[in-house]
């Protein structure tokens, strides 16, 4: 069910999600001070590509509360309102609901990225 479902996902927008991901890594790894964010960018996209059966929780610390800080003032709000908006446009339809509600979780996950660990889910 969960290989469907992340097919489905990026059909529905997903590609786009991670194409943003992928950009902002790369625009982070222009400089070797960016590069271990935008290592990190890199590990996102990949989250992105397939977000069905994964959970998100927050266990950061005072680097990754510096570090999320200057995430959100140079990418962190772009990325976060582009995968609200299209949560929004999915969230239009019944049928587009549970697609709607992981580009609601990636876009909490744009915001504060650091400190972010993702663990599989057993429940799909």
């Amino acid at each position: 069910m969960r290989i469907i479902l992340n097919l489905l996902w990026i059909i529905c927008g997903g590609f786009l999600s991670a194409l943003g991901w992928l950009l902002a890594g790369c625009f982070w790894c222009l400089t070797i001070v960016g590069l271990p964010i935008g290592l990190q960018c890199f590990k996102l996209s990949s989250i992105s590509f397939n977000p069905f059966g994964k959970e998100i929780s927050y266990e950061g610390g005072a680097v990754s509360f510096i570090v999320n800080v200057l995430w959100f003032l140079l990418s962190g709000i772009e990325l976060a309102i582009a995968n609200f908006l299209m949560g929004c446009i999915l969230c239009l339809t019944i049928i587009g609901i549970p697609w709607g509600r992981q580009f609601f979780k990636i876009a909490k996950l744009a915001l504060a990225p650091f400190g972010a660990v993702v663990r599989r889910s057993h429940y799909l």
